[in-house]
């Protein structure tokens, strides 16, 4: 395989899967604070600067009055603005297109469908009472993308590449999403009982995620803090953990370097490295401080998305 198209196979993957979460975030963000317990998590203002920090584009004037119909917009549907989910899932079929012959066709098809049905989606609709329908369409359409990804290609180093792509990604995007509601959960603490532990956007954070019910079940008890990140950050047994996304990255490598023993200087060894690190650790620790535990681990999935680029997409 050439290098490049191993590259492109890869950003397929990550695009993928970064267009559902930034979905998934806009969805259940939005609609969650209509229910909200607090005044703070209710107001439209502080929804909408949530969403722009997730994307990792703050608005950094808190004086200023966002307008709901321009943030939806800029991203959802916005051609303009890079981190869109239309620009994601543009990229994601150009990578494809690249990649057509290693490709089924299923999956082309599936890629093809999607990327019609967002650069078809009306503005005006979206913008103005489309959000429900149109992220929800995202969510959906990337899971049957997953779907065709795992049931219809062989599960070789073409699969390994896709599957590093995605759980890179995923992880990336759950930390984002960490810190997002960590800064909202700050945010809104001292209003009408709301205290950071118990703040409902560790509830939001949960279903953002797609993991309420399981944390629920797992730990039986009404989302915290330290329940909430423990969850999503270090059980290997929750598929949206960042633990499970370096688990999965860590199987998938060893198909692309079947070795018995890394080089130093290897993926395979900085991703061993990393996840032993994780493996190990215990919440309050992390709890001790977030900010910090969020900085080093998106640090390190850029350092692993680099080794990858170097180690296999190098041409």
């Amino acid at each position: 395989m050439l290098a490049r198209v191993a590259n492109n196979l890869f950003w397929m993957g990550r695009y993928i899967e970064r267009s559902e979460h930034v979905a998934r975030y806009l969805n259940v963000n939005y609609f969650s604070s209509l229910d909200a317990p607090n005044l703070k998590s209710q107001d439209r203002q502080f929804v909408l600067r949530s969403m722009l920090f997730m994307v990792g584009d703050p608005e950094e004037d808190s004086e200023k009055f966002l307008k709901e119909e321009d943030v939806l917009y800029k991203i959802g549907l916005d051609p303009t603005y890079s981190s869109s989910i239309i620009n994601n899932i543009k990229f994601a079929r150009e990578n494809a297109n690249s990649a057509r012959d290693l490709i089924s066709t299923e999956l082309y098809e599936a890629i093809n469908k999607f990327y019609h049905f967002v650069v078809n989606y009306p503005k005006e609709v979206f913008v103005k009472n489309g959000l429900h329908d149109f992220t929800t369409q995202v969510a959906e359409m990337t899971d049957i993308l997953r779907g065709k990804i795992r049931g219809t290609l062989l599960h070789d180093a073409t699969y390994a590449i896709i599957s590093m792509g995605i759980n890179i990604e995923r992880a990336t995007q759950i930390t984002r999403m960490i810190n997002s509601k960590y800064n909202d959960a700050l945010l809104s603490q001292g209003g009408e009982n709301e205290k950071f532990s118990k703040s409902f956007e560790w509830t939001t954070l949960l279903k953002c995620a797609e993991s309420y019910d399981m944390m629920r079940r797992f730990y039986k008890k009404t989302p915290t803090s330290i329940t909430t990140l423990e969850f999503l950050i270090l059980n290997p047994n929750c598929p949206r953990s960042v633990m499970n996304s370096l688990n999965q990255v860590n199987q998938h490598v060893k198909i692309l370097n079947p070795e018995k023993r890394y080089n130093k200087n290897s993926t395979a060894f900085l991703i061993g490295r990393v996840r032993s690190e994780y493996e190990f650790k215990y919440i309050e620790e992390i709890d001790q401080d977030i900010k910090s535990f969020i900085e080093n681990i998106l640090e390190s999935l850029v350092d692993i998305s680099d080794k990858v680029d170097e180690e296999f997409f190098n041409y």
